[in-house]
């Protein structure tokens, strides 16, 4: 199927590695152009070496500060200059999971770190959101892809759960404004994913339970799995990725304000 991707460009933040790395290279291999964004630089250059020698695109490394209002105006001035414009944005920059002071009992949340997880991921992608919206509008085409988190849907991480809840607010509010600009918003919840990080927290697991890697994943998911203990297994980056360039996509037109969850079918809960 044609996306209708080639020859567009995009901004990705949390790009040097994980979800945000696996959006860019998918992106890439449609024919986008990239400008992949975190903060530390020497990752970066790193990922935006592999990115261009296996898709033949342009992947611009900036590194920027997304709960910096002045390093994400720059950040987007930048790569705008870089890659001619912006056609589409994937909101991806945050720690997984939320600062440890910050998804304990509420006895033991420390103020500083909570309101910090808020400024990097929700503030974070309403600044990066604001700073492409110009261009988009100029463009008379947008898309705005908020990576968010299943944790929204469970009581118990408080950081982690009210960021991402904050985050599907943001994506309708956002889409309810942009829309007669042409410039759809949508939001991904993905479950647990295996990123370059598993491999070695798997092991530790493993070694916990005096297991083998595989079967600590099983032990681990399966309870949980709609599929069974026999295929059980954590959804990967890349497919997060398939989603979200769908979701960025000219094919995706008729899908705006809503709430995605690639998490390979975990959960009892109905939503309507």
């Amino acid at each position: 199927m044609d996306l209708g991707l080639q020859g567009k460009r995009a901004i990705v933040t949390g790009g040097s590695r994980g979800i945000g790395k696996a959006i860019a290279q998918e992106l890439a291999r449609e024919g986008v152009d990239v400008a992949i964004v975190a903060r530390n630089k020497a990752e970066l250059e790193t990922a935006a070496r592999q990115l261009g020698a296996e898709t033949n695109r342009r992947i611009v490394p900036l590194a920027a500060d997304v709960s910096s209002k002045e390093q994400v105006d720059r950040m987007v001035a930048e790569a705008v200059q870089h890659l001619g414009g912006v056609h589409i944005l994937i909101n991806s920059g945050s720690a997984p999971g939320g600062s440890a002071s910050a998804i304990g009992p509420i006895e033991t949340v420390v103020d500083e770190d909570l309101l910090q997880d808020f400024n990097v991921k929700y503030v974070g992608a309403l600044r990066c959101s604001r700073a492409v919206i110009p261009f988009m509008k100029t463009e008379g085409w947008g898309r705005i892809v908020n990576i968010s988190g299943a944790n929204a849907r469970n009581a118990g991480n408080l950081s982690g759960g009210a960021r991402n809840t904050a985050l599907v607010h943001l994506t309708k509010t956002l889409a309810v404004q942009l829309g007669r600009h042409g410039i759809t918003v949508n939001c991904i919840h993905p479950g647990t994913t295996r990123t370059e990080r598993t491999p070695s927290l798997l092991a530790a697991r493993a070694k916990q339970l005096g297991l083998s890697a595989e079967e600590a994943e099983r032990q681990d998911f399966a309870p949980d799995s709609p599929r069974g203990n026999a295929i059980c297994r954590m959804v990967d980056a890349s497919e997060i990725a398939t989603v979200a360039t769908f979701l960025a996509s000219d094919k995706a037109w008729a899908v705006s304000g809503e709430l995605i969850a690639a998490t390979g079918g975990a959960g009892r809960s109905v939503y309507y």
